[in-house]
């Protein structure tokens, strides 16, 4: 059997509802899967490592990136979020992670981005990777952060990066919007797979959808890496009750975000 070409992936958020996922399904795609979480992942399988670790502290995160050469980071906290709990960990945590990753030579990070970094468009607007971001939330507003993180650290210091606009990535849609962002937790693997495989990847916006013919997304100038998702949420359609009338829709619903762009003027 051959070997690995990446002797050692850091999966960030390994405990998370993503990184979880990655964690089974990317086993064997380096020599050794490292990770971590500010939460214990539990005990180290074979070809694993785990360490608890802070993103929000740079030391810390230096420790984490000796031996890596490709880092997965998908550590932060979710969409419905204040600013003053954003910023430690999708921020700062973000910038550590890329600027060790650089002091440690690592050769390519995956960052998960998400489609509140595009939530405002409307939509009736088809994106593509050259569409800039329109955040819709303090979460979203993190997510392009990162994003121009990842296109400084290429541009200045050819750190490749995939930067993917994460859907809805659970088991199944629930609801109308899902029906076009859904992304299956097998196609979440395969997207992640295709980014550590591509021989060169560069920097790319890339958009984490399953095969679904409602998507409001093109992922047609990255078709060089070879991701063909194989779940479609059409096959949902019929157990999802579409609002019987437009009266019943809320303006939010007109945008790519759906109902989240609400927040937090839905918590007060």
């Amino acid at each position: 059997m051959a070997q690995p070409r990446w002797n050692r992936i850091l999966i960030t958020g390994a405990c998370g509802r993503l990184g979880s996922h990655l964690r089974t399904g990317l086993a064997g795609a380096a020599q050794v899967l490292r990770l971590t979480d500010i939460r214990d992942p539990g005990p180290a399988a074979p070809g694993e490592e785990v360490v608890v670790a802070d993103l929000s502290d740079l030391d810390a995160v230096h420790r984490l990136m000796e031996g890596v050469d490709l880092v997965l980071h998908f550590g932060a906290v979710m969409v419905r979020q204040p600013w003053d709990v954003v910023l430690p960990a999708n921020i700062i945590g973000s910038y550590n992670v890329f600027e060790a990753a650089r002091r440690a030579g690592v050769k390519r990070i995956v960052y998960a981005s998400s489609s509140h970094a595009i939530g405002m468009y409307r939509c009736d607007e088809v994106l593509d990777a050259d569409s800039p971001p329109r955040p819709d939330t303090p979460y979203g507003l993190s997510k392009a952060f990162g994003e121009s993180l990842a296109r400084m650290y290429f541009d200045k210091y050819g750190i490749e990066a995939a930067c993917l606009r994460i859907g809805s990535c659970f088991e199944k849609p629930t609801d109308e919007r899902m029906l076009a962002t859904w992304l299956s937790h097998a196609d979440l693997v395969r997207l992640c797979r295709a980014c550590i495989d591509a021989p060169v990847l560069g920097y790319a916006i890339v958009y984490g959808q399953s095969d679904n013919p409602r998507s409001f997304w093109d992922n047609g100038r990255v078709r060089f890496l070879g991701y063909h998702p194989q779940d479609s949420a059409a096959q949902f359609v019929d157990s999802i009750q579409a609002p019987a009338s437009d009266a019943e829709r809320h303006p939010a619903d007109a945008l790519q975000g759906g109902r989240f762009v609400l927040y937090p003027e839905d918590a007060a």
